[in-house]
């Protein structure tokens, strides 16, 4: 077994196996082994660059670390006899390169600094992966709306019939919410995306070591000025954990609608079989259970951040081992979201919508009663209030008929409004339900030609944010392409 060699001049003795369990990150750091590789490299390079560390030495080390780069990092590196994985990679390279050399590489930096790079590393990596699924969903969102831009239904608020919209309306309402999803995640890139590397413990480093050129080597877009903020803060993992939470809060209302419209009782929608489940018992069912457990994740995802916020909230500056229980949370907070954008595209292309009972409840619940007291307001000069009186009585008496509206203005104004001119045929008209929808073509609105316009809209933001994305992916793909190409050089 690999000697652990960070413990062994302060410390003595082994632990006992609960306390090794305890203080051990080794199960959250298998996200960030790869990632701590690549400061490793950066680290490495920036040392024999600054002639901290002679060439001898240098190839003697990266070799080692390429060889763990090309091949993976070998399994006694994740060994509880190490309470991190930085303990174990350091003494795995010990072990192959000698401490003559291997020893080396910690020259100028600390624990401290190294695993808040590699944090933000790998969780840059799952920032551009959230971005780019929710390009897909959005993209898949936008098509749907395309193909039912004349499939009416009801619009709900306090889930009660209110007021016939269209299925692409209510689509794009769910594509522009998951639009600032994006936004939001691609503002916390650049907060995530800054080095904390020549931070060391805290106070930075009596080597001439250089901050900038690391941050260069590994794609970030600067560094984090002061040390201490640079090994102290979470903040960023607290930032991309809450966008992630609003995030999971849309998805949830998505799926909360799709597990009631795939009900017996609305009937709207039935999702493809391969996201359902049936009874063990009652072989006439088929659950929803993709978009349940997808409902569910969203309160996994929110309880991760609470959790990280409340661990940071009491701690003094600057590191303290506090944060390595912070690193979890934002591991399973990232991989249940992402699981659920992975999904969640499929699901809704695969969703057959039963248009004509759609049209059918859309006009139930006396759901254009508006676009009646709206008629008497615009025809016949009616205050709205008491247009507004006069349906809602009549609502009450339980018709929308011209009779019962004359009944009803009657009680309320003294007159009836077939004498004002109001005939059968408007009062028809005005209860259309394609009428209705076709006069709301406000930018934004449920008509035909206003979802046309928001659906064109949103596919050039669409089409920028995949830009976007695609262009960081590249980016950082080529940085550490270049870092790696640099390493092999030194070792030819």
């Amino acid at each position: 077994m690999q000697e652990d060699v960070v413990r062994r001049g302060r410390l003595s003795g082994e632990r006992v196996p609960g306390i090794k369990q305890f203080l051990s990150s080794m199960d959250a750091d298998r996200s960030i082994a790869e990632a701590d590789l690549l400061v490793d490299i950066a680290h490495l390079l920036m040392l024999k660059r600054q002639g901290v560390i002679d060439h001898d030495n240098a190839v003697a080390i990266m070799r080692v670390l390429l060889g763990m780069h090309g091949t993976g990092v070998p399994e006694e590196a994740f060994s509880d006899h190490f309470e991190d994985i930085h303990a174990g990679i350091e003494s795995v390279l010990i072990a192959a390169a000698g401490e003559g050399a291997g020893g080396r590489l910690h020259i100028g930096r600390s624990r401290n600094d190294e695993v808040a790079a590699c944090i933000r590393l790998h969780l840059r990596d799952e920032l551009l992966g959230q971005m780019g699924s929710l390009v897909k969903l959005r993209e898949v969102l936008l098509g749907c709306a395309q193909q039912h831009r004349d499939s009416f239904m009801p619009g709900f608020t306090h889930f009660q019939h209110a007021q016939p919209t269209t299925l692409a309306h209510h689509l794009l309402a769910y594509e522009q919410a998951f639009s600032r999803d994006f936004d939001r995640l691609h503002e916390a890139y650049a907060r995530v995306n800054q080095s904390p590397l020549g931070a060391a413990a805290f106070a930075s480093s009596g080597y001439r070591i250089d901050r900038d050129y690391t941050a260069r080597l590994l794609g970030f877009d600067g560094i984090i000025m002061n040390t201490m903020d640079a090994v102290a803060t979470r903040d960023f993992a607290l930032e991309v954990l809450s966008d992630l939470s609003i995030m999971m809060a849309t998805v949830s209302r998505l799926c909360e609608e799709l597990v009631l419209w795939s009900s017996s009782f609305t009937g709207f929608v039935s999702l493809d079989d391969q996201f359902c489940s049936t009874s063990s018992i009652m072989p006439q069912k088929k659950n929803p259970d993709t978009a349940e457990i997808m409902r569910a994740k969203a309160g996994s995802v929110a309880g991760a951040y609470t959790a990280a916020l409340v661990i940071t909230k009491g701690l003094p500056m600057s590191y303290n081992r506090d944060l390595q229980e912070l690193t979890p949370h934002l591991w399973r907070g990232a991989r249940d979201a992402a699981t659920s954008l992975h999904l969640l595209p499929g699901m809704i292309s695969g969703a057959r919508f039963d248009i004509a009972r759609m049209k059918t409840e859309a006009g139930r619940g006396m759901s254009t009663a508006t676009d009646v007291a709206d008629l008497l307001v615009r025809e016949y000069n009616i205050p709205f209030r008491t247009a507004h009186s006069i349906v809602g009585r009549a609502v009450r008496n339980g018709t929308l008929e011209i009779k019962t509206l004359d009944v009803a203005a009657v009680e309320i104004t003294g007159k009836t409004l077939s004498e004002r001119g109001l005939t059968e045929k408007q009062v028809i008209s005005a209860l259309s339900v394609e009428d209705s929808v076709a006069m709301r073509d406000h930018p934004g609105g449920p008509a035909p030609s206003a979802t046309a316009e928001a659906i064109a809209l949103a596919r050039e933001k669409l089409n920028r944010d995949q830009k976007i994305t695609d262009s960081k992916i590249k980016g950082v793909r080529h940085t550490i392409e270049t870092m790696l190409t640099d390493a092999g050089r030194l070792i030819q």
